[in-house]
């Protein structure tokens, strides 16, 4: 077990120095008021918040294998906690609740611990975008809810959407003009910075603004709420007082603030590892969470989780390392030491503003737009998981989430993508008869595709769908498993019923495409029989020829003139492109013209033919490197056809001479590497050349002619 300390420290370079420096000490002064206010929230006292600033933020980057990712007091753990002492009538700010909030923090890094033993991260993998987002949303703006009233000049809210309003109504009635003003322009000023300056910490100045009007304006006799005054000095170690405590309620709260702690940190570390180019261990990361929680547990701080606030500006202001970390907490003990004479000077209104305009960043409502447009049944599962944590609070928020999630999976299981399979007549293969307007049914035949597992919860569905689509003059059913990976004893046993079934009506059954290893697992469920009855073949095709249909297939369903018109099918209904009609579908030809154009905008910012010819046109797309033969060879021919949109300097006959050489040379170099590595795709490339002749001919006539023209000319001379 390789426990090495500061592994991001390793090999350090010394050109990140000033700027893992700098970073450190803007983090901890954006630390100072965010910290203090979510430790208010939680229920200690908000002292408490830059405790949980100095040694857990050190603890996590002893561990931690995450370059930028900062760790401490941050908005779920404390709203989990906040509620948790609500519901149990444990005063805020009270001995007992700080015994006991320390202890539920002690139970976090205790869970978090055996999570790490147990190399339980792949339980992150179980929590879904929906559900996670969803949740820390609704804890986001059950905390706004809360903290509104303070702004208004009253006590924060407590418990959930029902009370917190009650409150808020309450409150109304007594608001303080002043405390309205200042917590309203500091929202306002830190909002609209943050959409100027993104990069400045504007948080700091406002909470400096605030202090100067306390002290040079005396906002007290205005009414307006201050922190309490704190004395200087670092905090005493300390374990929580185990006679107080209802350990039950303890464990069990230690259990969530564990799971949202190691869900949240993973799920962002790697998502910030990802955009920088490199990588974390996840094990190492959950025990990183778990020091710095037993951090926060000896100095009485609330649990302490990753900041993806903090982390952001950290990734901002160009911090490299752990240093950052190490850095943030020398100056939070340097701050603890000397400098906590501001906090009885800062308004409760101001910080009240800056906790919320936090908030404001980790709501995703985002998120809730794009599932609306993209998944109905994920976005249900968000606004659940929201308004769960919203009307019944954190547990059940998770608790509904999760179970939805569970619900999702299976309903997706059960109504898997499937579809019946017709043929082009002229054309090789087997088409989607809904996508494909040119495809038909093959002459008493049935082709249907299953894609997705086949076990006990979506068979009723395959069987169905089959049964549904069987006529009176249906002779054979054929299945393309192709997709099918798995099947279970349910399936196998109702797949040979339907098979059975089938044959003693006259109809032949196969089973195609497959993996052998279905065949596996067909034996080894007992159903070998099938294979011996000759109700599984290897393709289509193979089924076709048992059944006596060969080609030409017969088609009679389709009218004559479309027959005829199947041979001139334009490029947009054939989708002649393989992997650009695979990608983009429909919008095929629009996709492939819009990079024709780019490229094209390449050579017009290029001086001279010179770096044309010397660079090459292959080179000026790097997604021509991976596009097919096929694909390449009428992406070049296209382009061919924009020749008279080359810039003024190369529209002489000698310049566009070079420009269509160039063009032909790749098209000459992709034939001859199909020549050697793969000669039967070099004959369907000879042959899609003929047709892609014909249909840009009818596609774009007079571009094709004066391309016939030029080439004619050129080649002359």
């Amino acid at each position: 077990m390789n426990l090495r300390l500061f592994p991001t420290l390793k090999n350090y370079n010394l050109r990140n120095l000033p700027g893992d420096i700098f970073s450190g000490i803007i983090i901890a002064a954006v630390s100072i008021p965010i910290s203090m206010g979510y430790a208010q929230i939680s229920g200690i006292p908000a002292i408490y918040g830059l405790y949980g600033s100095v040694f857990p933020i050190l603890f996590f980057a002893l561990f931690s294998t995450s370059k930028q990712f900062i760790f401490g007091v941050d908005a779920a753990p404390a709203a989990i906690v906040g509620a948790s002492v609500s519901s149990l009538g444990i005063a805020f700010g009270s001995a007992e609740a700080i015994d006991y909030i320390s202890m539920i923090a002690l139970c976090t890094g205790l869970w978090l611990l055996l999570f790490y033993v147990l190399k339980a991260g792949k339980m992150v993998d179980f929590i879904s975008t929906p559900v996670m987002g969803g949740f820390v949303s609704g804890i986001a703006v059950t905390i706004i809810l809360m903290q509104i009233p303070k702004v208004l000049g009253a006590s924060s809210g407590t418990g959930e959407l029902p009370e917190l309003l009650h409150h808020l109504w309450k409150t109304m009635h007594h608001v303080n003009g002043m405390s309205v003003v200042l917590g309203c322009v500091s929202l306002l000023i830190i909002v609209i910075s943050r959409k100027i300056a993104p990069k400045f910490p504007m948080v700091v100045v406002v909470m400096v603004a605030g202090v100067l009007l306390t002290k040079y304006a005396s906002l007290g006799q205005y009414g307006v709420r201050m922190l309490a005054d704190v004395k200087n000095g670092l905090p005493s170690f300390r374990l929580p007082d185990l006679g107080g405590v209802n350990m039950t309620q303890a464990v069990g709260r230690g259990l969530i603030v564990a799971v949202v702690v190691m869900a949240e940190t993973l799920l962002s570390e790697n998502n910030f590892a990802f955009q920088n180019g490199y990588k974390i261990k996840d094990n190492r990361e959950i025990l990183a969470c778990a020091v710095g929680n037993f951090g926060a547990a000896v100095v009485g701080c609330c649990p302490v989780n990753g900041s993806i606030s903090r982390t952001s500006m950290n990734d901002q202001y160009g911090g490299k390392t752990q240093l950052v970390s190490i850095t943030a907490s020398l100056t939070m003990v340097c701050v603890l030491l000397f400098g906590t004479g501001f906090i009885g000077y800062l308004p409760v209104p101001v910080l009240t503003a800056i906790v919320i305009s936090a908030l404001m960043k980790v709501v995703e409502f985002d998120l809730a737009v794009r599932l609306f447009r993209v998944s109905r049944i994920e976005f249900y599962i968000y606004m659940a998981a929201f308004f769960g944590v919203l009307m019944l609070g954190t547990i059940y928020g998770v608790i509904i989430g999760i179970i939805l999630s569970f619900v999702e999976v299976i309903l997706r299981e059960t109504d898997p993508p499937r579809c019946f399979l017709g043929i082009i007549p002229g054309r090789d293969g087997f088409y989607d008869r809904a996508k494909n307007r040119f495809a038909y049914p093959i002459d008493h035949v049935v082709m249907y595709q299953f894609s997705e597992s086949l076990f006990f919860a979506n068979v009723k569905i395959f069987v169905d769908d089959i049964e549904q689509s069987i006529t009176d003059d249906t002779k054979v059913v054929i299945v393309d498993a192709g997709a099918v990976t798995n099947i279970d004893i349910t399936a196998a046993d109702r797949l040979e019923q339907l098979a059975d079934s089938l044959q003693g009506r006259g109809i032949a059954f196969y089973m195609t495409e497959h993996h052998e290893g279905i065949n596996a697992k067909l034996r080894k469920l007992g159903k070998g029989q099938m294979i011996q009855k000759g109700y599984v073949r290897r393709t289509i095709t193979a089924a076709l020829h048992d059944a006596g249909i060969r080609e030409p297939y017969p088609v009679t369903s389709m009218p004559e003139q479309k027959r005829q018109f199947i041979m001139n099918i334009p490029a947009e209904a054939e989708n002649t492109l393989e992997e650009f009609a695979w990608a983009f579908g429909e919008d095929t030809v629009n996709e492939i013209e819009r990079r024709v154009h780019i490229v094209l905008e390449h050579i017009h910012q290029m001086p001279d033919l010179e770096q044309l010819a010397e660079q090459g046109i292959e080179e000026l797309m790097e997604t021509w490197h991976t596009l097919g033969a096929i694909d390449e060879d009428e992406f070049l021919r296209r382009m061919e056809l924009h020749m008279d949109e080359l810039p003024e300097h190369m529209t002489e006959e000698h310049n566009r001479r070079v420009v269509l050489e160039l063009i032909e040379k790749r098209r000459r170099h992709i034939a001859r590497q199909l020549q050697q590595d793969n000669p039967e795709i070099l004959e369907k490339l000879k042959a899609s050349r003929v047709k892609l002749e014909k249909r840009l001919e009818k596609q774009q006539p007079e571009a094709a002619k004066r391309l016939r023209r030029l080439e004619e000319k050129l080649h002359h001379k």
